[in-house]
């Protein structure tokens, strides 16, 4: 008997043969199709796409100075040159995208949408960009400064608080390229050989039929090299000047030494608490509207740069500004005290001991100490000064960061008139993009 309250449907068997399964359908590539599209550039590109708003900003850049070096004119024999502006534009928007290499943004003029929107047809090559990326230095911070100067001039930048700080930046050069002064001697005997020898091959080699563009790019790569240690041999009297003037140097003896890669690179220690060949980069911030005004390259120390930058930035904009704000790593009392006398205020960290020897706590005032030094240590004990100087952090290290993210992490250039050109669109991008952020929150509070 079936104890179940309802009774279960009797199971059906399944005699049908079900057809097998069918090919699956899916979307597969046909590159062989010819299609048409007739579309213009502009039409490529979003309204709001920022790569319009880095052109919107460099449309209204002044490039006076760039376009005088221009040598192609109406009227005269000459492949016209490629107008700045373009160049300008495409650098400042790969440099807000990270990219640093010439021929990767060479690759991206030509594949790119945004970068092909920029360009508008004109064709360019790598060396074209690279040259330009580091030829026009002098130029690039004269744009710096006026772009600073028109945003003072609407009340965005009032340079009244600056903060500096420094970025150590790797060089385009090995470890194992310093050497000393009897071995860079030797190599620079044989770099001479070198040439002598390229000399007499090359009439021979003429004569042989060989593609002179080999030959003038070997006479090239010797020649430059010859030139790269005769500058080391410069730069490696020059650090042993300075290691005599200090006393500690004096002290471990150690013989001076100069890359035959990067003559004006010196090994520093890194974040990382290592040791390589590098740049100290400075960016000069404005800490009210977080605008860079000014930016050098050193391979000194961060104490031997503070004072060149104050008197930088009043030079450049015909205004002194009334704090500036540094870390412990610039610290100098004698540029302390003309600082103070030329009434720009300092705040810099008081050090937590200047010496183990020393029976004195460091913001003790010292019969010794300046009228510049007293202030600077009354001022830095306050509260308000610690807390007017946590701002410091989210200002120049901010920016610094900034840069970081964007790409500046190693050199390809080298010398420091190159690597200052490199840090001087890093400046602009930043200021590009800061500035359209102000200006747009100044319109909606405006508003």
């Amino acid at each position: 008997m079936d104890k179940r309250l309802f009774p279960l449907p009797e199971k059906k068997v399944d005699n049908e043969v079900k057809p097998a399964p069918g090919v699956v359908r899916v979307q597969k590539p046909d590159r062989l199709q010819v299609q048409m599209q007739i579309a213009a550039l502009d039409d490529l590109i979003p309204d709001d796409h920022p790569v319009r708003m880095v052109w919107e900003i460099v449309e209204a850049y002044d490039l006076e100075r760039f376009y005088r070096r221009i040598k192609a004119v109406e009227g005269e024999a000459g492949r016209p040159a490629i107008d700045p502006r373009l160049l300008i534009a495409v650098w400042l928007y790969a440099t807000l995208k990270g990219i640093v290499s010439a021929r990767e943004l060479a690759r991206l003029c030509d594949e790119h949408v945004a970068f092909r929107w920029i360009m508008g047809g004109v064709s360019v090559n790598y060396h074209t960009l690279a040259d330009f990326r580091v030829t026009y230095e002098e130029e690039l911070d004269d744009l710096l400064t006026k772009s600073v100067a028109a945003l003072m001039s609407e009340g965005i930048v009032k340079l009244e608080r600056t903060a500096q700080d420094g970025v150590r930046i790797r060089a385009s050069a090995g470890a194992s390229s310093f050497r000393r002064k009897p071995t860079l001697k030797d190599c620079l005997r044989d770099a001479k050989d070198a040439i002598e020898q390229q000399k007499k091959e090359g009439e021979s080699a003429h004569r042989e039929g060989e593609r002179l563009r080999r030959k003038a790019a070997q006479e090239r790569h010797r020649r430059e090299r010859f030139e790269r240690i005769q500058k080391a041999l410069e730069e490696a009297d020059q650090v042993a000047e300075r290691r005599q003037k200090n006393r500690e140097s004096r002290r471990k003896g150690k013989p001076a030494r100069a890359s035959t890669t990067d003559p004006e690179a010196r090994v520093m220690k890194m974040p990382d608490g290592g040791f390589r060949p590098a740049y100290n980069g400075q960016f000069c911030i404005d800490m009210d509207s977080r605008i860079i005004v000014g930016v050098d390259v050193s391979n000194q120390a961060d104490t031997k740069l503070l004072q060149p930058m104050v008197e930088k930035i009043e030079t450049s904009y015909g205004k002194r500004v009334n704090e500036h704000y540094v870390d412990g790593g610039f610290r100098s009392k004698r540029v302390i005290e003309e600082l103070e006398m030329k009434g720009v205020q300092l705040y810099c960290p008081i050090p937590a001991s200047y010496n183990t020897k020393s029976k004195h706590a460091p913001e003790e005032i010292l019969p010794r100490d300046g009228p510049g030094v007293r202030a600077w240590k009354h001022r830095m004990v306050t509260e308000e000064a610690k807390e007017k100087y946590q701002e410091r952090a989210s200002t120049a290290e901010w920016a610094n960061a900034l840069a970081r993210n964007r790409g500046l992490q190693r050199f390809l250039v080298r010398g420091m008139k190159k690597t200052r050109a490199v840090l001087l669109w890093y400046a602009l991008a930043h200021n590009l993009i800061q500035a359209v952020n102000l200006r747009a929150a100044a319109k909606m509070q405006a508003s």
